[in-house]
Order: C-alpha cells, then structure tokens, then sequence
C-alpha cells in the first residue's frame, strides 16, 4: 500500500482497498458514521437557522467520507477538524486519526494533525461546556483538556502500534522470502555441485578401466601375435608368450575386481557441510589413488613391454621420494598410456622412457621413434581417449602435459606433476 493506503497497481476509486472484507469494513463504518452525523446535523441545523433537511444532508455527507479513510486519511482528518464546531464526526475523528497514525504518512503530518485536532476539541469543549454549566474556569479547562486528550492521543496512540506492527510482519514475511529464495539457491547449487561430482567420479572410473584394460589387453594380443608366429617354429616361445599372455589376462583381471571391490564398498556417512567445489574435485579425483600403481611398478610395467618384444630403454634421473599417491598413480597411468599408445600405433620402433626427480615435481617422458616396417601392426582399435585421459589426470592435478609428434617421424608425450 501506498502512504494513503491505496494499493499499487489500481487506479482509481472505488478500487482501492485490498481485501473484500477491507472494503465492507470501511462501507459499514462510514454508514454508521453517516447516520451519527445525519443525526447530530439537527441540532446543528436549529443552532444555524437552516433548514432540517439541509443539516440531516449535510452531516450525511459528512459522515460517509469515513468511506475514504485508507484512500485519502489526511482528508478525512481535515474533514473531522473542519466540522468539530457543528459538533458533529465523533466517531469519524476517532478513526480517522487511528487510520492516519496507522498510515505511511510522514510523522510531521501526523503530529501536526493531531494537534490541530487536539486543540479544535478543546476549544469546543471549552466554548459548549462553559456556556452550558455555570461553573468555575478552572474546572471547565480540565473537563475540556481531558476531552480532548481522550479523543485524540488513544487513537492515535494505537494506531502508531498497529502501522508498526504492520511493518514489522511485513519485515519479516519479506525476510521469510528471502530466506527461502537462498535455501532455493543453495539447494541448486547443492544439487549442481552433485552432479558435477557424480560426472567427475564417473570419468574417473572410466579413465581406470580404460587404463588397465587397454594395457593388458594390448600387451595379450601382441604376445598372442607372437604366439601364432612361432606356434610352429619355435615351440619352446610359443609357450613362454602362452604364459605371458595368461599372465597379463590374470593381473587385468585382479586390477579389475580391485576396482569393482572400490565401487560396491559401502558409501562413507554423507558430510551435513558444504564443501567446495575444490576439495570435492580433489575427493573425486583422488578417490581409491592409495590402492592403485605407483612409481616403484615401472620397472615391472616396462619389463612386460620389453616381454612383448618392445625395445624399451628407461631413464631414471635424480633420487626418488614418497609422493602423494594420487601423484604416483598419475605418473605410472601417465607411462603405462604412452607405453599402450607404442604398441598400439608404433609395432617394432624403439622406445625411451624419461623419468625425472626435481625439487618440488616429477617428470616423464615417453618418445618413441619411426616404426621400422618390419613389425607386423598388431590391429588394436583405439577410441582416441588415451591422450584426453592422460591430459585430464595431469591436469586435475595443477601439472603440465605435452604430447605431439617428434621430427625424427615418432611421438612423444611429457608430463610434469608437482609434488606438493
């Protein structure tokens, strides 16, 4: 509502309450106030020599501009002051000062108003009182002084308590709405953040058993190759490659159910606080790194690479350290793709494996060089997420990747992770 008490987004009268039972409320007291000044309009029509009818019409009039209290207060109060001396409009003096104390209408108005009313009734009271009784002056102040202090300051009183009450609960249902509008957004955001986390876990997944399947697969059809070629000629190979291959299928299998065992554990209790959305990708990202790979297993990962019939030369600078295990795990899965990616892409070119301890980060390096043409091509399919996956893991980790062919025809991958 509006310092007048009209409601925003209607023009115009008589729409201008804002509840049906605001509307028949004020059209029943104006009627009664109607009727009081109609009433009181006879006396005042003998006292000025007019015509009955003209006082009953007049004070009628009066009377039904209580009708107008919530759209125009300060009128209907200057309406009451201006016929106090018709003595006429009790009860529309009373509830127009209670509407406009109640109003938002500037507290200087209102002050001024109800003195102005404060003082009108005195008068009256005191020219009636005094012509009426014979009495002492003093008495007839008082009488009139109580008059007019008990018919101004209790509305006006009240009616200051009911606007501030209004505001406040206005206050408060605006806050109330605010709050629940940044519940809402928080409960977005919560949600948003779950999903992100869900998509990062199942990439992460996705990256492991692309990581250990493509590996050992890859290494099983290249001994499997080997063994169909010398299956006849050299019977003694054909079962060592036999065994190779068996292997491989075992050790691709036990990374696979240790995986599957992370994934059917029983979930953690769910953490009441929010977390960042840092720490969350730190969570997703690190998640189960303890129990994969670390660096100590290159040996072991080149060796079966070199088993395959792979020349692979590795190269270990500086002393290692124990890093972090998501660290570890990245460079061993960093090594193991590349590695993947040579027997894939690169049958029969040599290989070198570049690992490097600094202050502060670790490097590798794998390179291979042009293909000699005489290795068969062992027909592994790729699906083109080695590369993105290698990238994804180094750079979750704030590290460093490069991949991209070499002038001497081959390929090389680096990475550099920080140990911090």
């Amino acid at each position: 509502m509006t310092s007048t008490g009209e409601v925003e987004g209607r023009a115009g009268p008589p729409l201008w309450w804002a509840r049906r039972r605001d509307a028949v409320g004020d059209v029943v007291l104006g009627g009664v106030s109607a009727v009081e000044c109609a009433w009181e309009g006879v006396a005042f029509a003998g006292e000025a020599g007019l015509p009955t009818a003209v006082g009953v019409l007049f004070g009628f009039v009066v009377g039904a501009t209580l009708v107008l209290r919530r759209r125009w207060p300060v009128a209907v109060v200057l309406v009451g002051i201006a016929v106090s001396p018709a003595a006429m409009g009790f009860l529309l003096a009373v509830v127009g000062m209670y509407t406009l104390a109640s109003s938002e209408v500037p507290r200087r108005i209102t002050a001024t108003l109800a003195s102005m009313s404060l003082a009108a009734t005195f008068v009256v009271m005191y020219l009636r009182t005094r012509g009426d009784v014979e009495a002492d002056t003093t008495l007839v102040v008082v009488l009139s002084g109580f008059v007019a202090v008990a018919l101004t300051v209790p509305p006006v009183l009240f009616g200051l308590y009911i606007g501030a009450r209004r505001r406040l609960m206005e206050s408060l249902q605006e806050r109330a709405d605010s709050l629940e509008r940044e519940l809402s957004l928080l409960a977005d955001r919560a949600e948003e953040r779950a999903e992100w986390a869900r998509t990062e876990e199942r990439t992460r997944i996705a990256r492991e058993m692309h990581d250990v399947v493509a590996h050992r697969v890859s290494l099983m059809v290249v001994h499997a190759a080997a063994l169909e070629a010398v299956a006849v000629k050299d019977p003694a190979r054909a079962a060592k490659n036999a065994a190779l291959v068996g292997d491989m299928g075992r050790q691709a299998l036990t990374e696979l159910r240790e995986m599957l065992g992370v994934l059917r554990a029983a979930p953690k209790p769910a953490v009441v606080d929010p977390v960042p959305a840092v720490a969350v990708a730190a969570v997703v990202f690190a998640g189960g790194a303890e129990d994969g790979p670390s660096l100590d297993a290159l040996e072991v990962l080149v060796g079966q690479s070199r088993a395959a019939g792979m020349t692979v030369e590795m190269l270990v600078h500086g002393e290692g350290a124990a890093y972090a295990a998501e660290v570890e795990q990245t460079a061993y899965r960093v090594v193991q793709e590349a590695l993947t990616n040579c027997h894939k892409h690169a049958p029969g070119a040599r290989v070198v494996v570049r690992l490097a301890h600094r202050s502060g980060e670790v490097a590798m390096q794998v390179e291979n060089g042009p293909c000699d043409g005489k290795a068969t091509e062992p027909g592994l399919p790729s699906g083109g997420n080695g590369l993105v996956g290698m990238r994804e893991r180094v750079l979750g980790l704030g590290g460093v990747f490069v991949s991209g062919p070499t002038d001497a025809g081959g390929f090389r991958v680096s990475a550099v992770l920080p140990t911090a």
